[in-house]
């Protein structure tokens, strides 16, 4: 088994992608999984295989499936090769395996895993203890808040958080030290948590007003945790400060406590003061969850010919479908000003229409649509008139269209038909495996770059990824 494929696997969502193993797992084709896991050594096969088994109380297959993974070395399956273990009660087996090997590369991220296989051991003290030395880095300490949650450790916790705290809020400028920014939000969650609220507002406001903030700002922790408290003045005020940050919390605080006309004003005050900060897009979510869809559309159609990142036309259109308003946005689909339609957005908007007609029932005029069209002005056409058939009842047509295109995205999309039908291990088998897939991927970079090296000095390369692809993921 070799660990490079298995880290590609992961980075590339490489082999069986996670939501076709989720589909297959719900409809009952674990046994598929496991097979794919022994031949195929696909790691998200694996890795949902070993979900049902454990689901299922059969440990001993779980850790069968997952051993030879494990064996590699490599820590995402170390991990999950100590859950299984721990699960099966083989607790002493569990930390054997997960206890780092001397010279590890990602041994930060090894000794987390082992320390958090100590606190499920009820080991809770050597687990804090084995993460001492890397507390200043970010991710050790949220997993240090993570794993000591409702260990009656909270005290202890404090106690080590305290000093990296102090001294990211003495020296927050120097470089290196701003690493430590998320330690600001680590210890005012353990204050929460351990019934000491009022400290961690306190702590947290300070920070936050003294810009405290490293390279990620601090404010929407901050704003969340006043709203939990109900400190609804204080997160206006916050809000108040023209903080985008700190906008949603207090209008989703003032919705959950019945008081959405307040946050409507609050809004549309805003909007109307030319403050920076995407205002317009809260506004047309609150109208829509409200059910006032004409409002909420209205609210932001002057953005829909913006051919800048404030066009709002996708998320409203996605938004309207998710109501069930499909009538309604596809109407945004239409009378767009030229100009918008000429810097290729007409590619982009034509897949969502041929994807909200599909959802809406209308699969047969969308396919209509695009036969009309020259084959050059429709982006993945065969895959896209395969999913409209697929919404439209002919699996078959749907299955036999895509069985005669090649790459994954082709293979993805029959594998889920298949599925449908309960075919699962023809719907792993007709998926590529690894090797194939790394093959694939570096021919796609090799043509690409033989492409830009030939191409006129003033092309604009990569504007084929300034537009959205028709939504042919899901068939569903």
């Amino acid at each position: 088994m070799n660990v490079d494929d298995l880290q590609w696997q992961l980075s590339n969502l490489g082999g069986v992608l996670p939501r076709i193993v989720d589909e297959i797992l719900e409809r009952g084709g674990l046994e598929a999984l496991v097979e794919a896991a022994r031949e195929r050594e696909d790691w998200f096969c694996a890795a949902g295989a070993v979900q049902g088994l454990c689901a299922a109380g059969e440990f001993g297959r779980a850790w069968k499936v997952v051993e030879p993974f494990a064996a590699t070395g490599w820590q995402p399956a170390v991990r999950a090769g100590a859950d299984v273990l721990l699960r099966w009660g083989r607790v002493d087996q569990a930390l054997d395996l997960a206890h780092p090997k001397e010279q590890q590369e990602n041994a930060v991220d090894a000794w987390r895993d082992y320390a958090e296989a100590l606190v499920r051991a009820g080991r809770v003290e050597d687990a804090i203890g084995v993460l001492g030395p890397y507390l200043r880095g970010g991710r050790v300490l949220g997993a240090l808040v993570e794993m000591t949650e409702g260990q009656g450790c909270d005290e202890r916790v404090l106690e080590l958080l305290a000093p990296i705290a102090e001294e990211f809020r003495r020296n927050s400028e120097e470089y290196g030290i701003r690493d430590l920014w998320d330690v600001l939000p680590a210890q005012a969650r353990v204050l929460e948590r351990s019934g000491h609220a009022d400290e961690a507002i306190r702590l947290l406001g300070t920070d936050v007003a003294a810009r405290r903030y490293g390279p990620q700002n601090n404010v929407e922790f901050y704003a969340e945790l006043l709203a939990r408290h109900g400190r609804i003045e204080e997160l206006r005020d916050l809000a108040d400060t023209r903080r985008y940050a700190a906008v949603r919390p207090y209008v989703t605080a003032l919705e959950n406590l019945g008081r959405a006309g307040e946050a409507e004003a609050y809004l549309r005050d805003l909007i109307a003061a030319k403050h920076p900060g995407r205002h317009e897009s809260a506004l047309m979510g609150l109208l829509i969850r409200q059910g006032r869809f004409d409002e909420a559309i209205e609210s932001v159609e002057h953005t829909f010919d913006d051919l800048y990142d404030e066009n709002l036309l996708q998320a409203t259109m996605i938004l309207l479908a998710d109501q069930g308003q499909h009538d309604k946005a596809l109407g945004l689909t239409e009378g767009r000003s030229p100009d918008f339609l000429a810097e290729n957005e007409a590619f982009w908007l034509r897949s969502n229409r041929w994807w909200l007609m599909g959802e809406s029932g209308r699969a047969q005029e969308a396919i209509a649509e695009i036969e009309a069209l020259p084959a050059s002005e429709v982006d993945d056409r065969e895959l896209t008139i395969a999913w409209l058939l697929a919404q439209d009842g002919r699996l078959e047509e749907a299955i036999a269209r895509l069985r005669a295109l090649p790459g994954k995205r082709a293979a993805t999309d029959l594998a889920e038909l298949l599925i449908r039908h309960g075919r699962f291990t023809e719907a792993i088998a007709v998926i590529p495996d690894v090797a194939a897939q790394r093959k694939e991927k570096r021919r796609f970079w090799t043509d690409r770059t033989e492409w830009q090296e030939a191409a006129p000095s003033d092309v604009g390369y990569g504007c084929d990824d300034s537009w959205t692809a028709p939504n042919t993921a899901h068939l569903e």
